[in-house]
């Protein structure tokens, strides 16, 4: 008999387990479970729980590679070219990459108080990756050190994301073409100008 574990899938690998996690929360959001999560993986809750302590470390290890995962999916739609105006397009697709993604209406439909709290939060774990994945892009739009190189525009990447979360985390905007066109204009309005002192392409 062949083992649905064939060709070498590891069902105990850290992989696996965040894979899994990450196809789950796309249709339960938070009401995933470690019971859930173990046995679609074939293991053990005691052996998930021995190695992460709980279901929302479980969660935020989803979540954050779901987050990745939009920022590698809007570069091949809309990569930036390292200018402001590049910035804020390839930043701008992302914006919509999340608010479409089925993990985020999820979410939004299995925890309503958390998901209204993650729009107003000031600090989270998520919240903090955000922020780096933005610094990464602005980097280039300072030559002497990047976005740690200049104050002001070590400030912008907090900035962008406060601006963004309104327009990302937004699902029930999706299908209505007006409605997410508005988003996303607002977001890039913003973005641009926030990052107006560094864009060459303003006279």
């Amino acid at each position: 008999m062949t083992s649905r574990f064939a060709h070498g899938l590891n069902p105990y690998s850290t992989a696996h387990v965040i894979s899994t996690t990450r196809t789950l929360m796309r249709t339960d959001g938070l009401n995933v479970s470690l019971a859930s999560i173990a046995r679609r993986c074939g293991i053990t809750r005691n052996f998930l729980y021995s190695h992460w302590k709980s279901v929302s470390a479980l969660h935020l290890h989803a979540l954050k590679a779901e987050l990745a995962e939009a920022f590698i999916t809007a570069a091949r739609a809309r990569p930036s070219d390292g200018t402001a105006r590049g910035i804020v397009g390839h930043l701008t697709e992302v914006v919509r990459v999340v608010r479409r993604h089925p993990t985020t209406a999820a979410v939004a439909r299995s925890a309503p108080g958390a998901f209204r709290s993650a729009q107003s939060a000031t600090e989270a774990p998520l919240m903090q990756a955000a922020t780096e994945r933005i610094s990464d892009l602005l980097h280039p739009l300072y030559s002497h050190g990047g976005v740690w190189g200049e104050p002001a525009l070590a400030s912008r990447p907090w900035k962008i994301l406060w601006v963004a979360r309104p327009a990302a985390l937004c699902p029930e905007a999706v299908g209505d073409q007006d409605r997410e066109n508005t988003l996303d204009a607002a977001f890039t309005e913003l973005t641009l100008d926030l990052l107006a002192p560094w864009d060459t392409a303003t006279p």
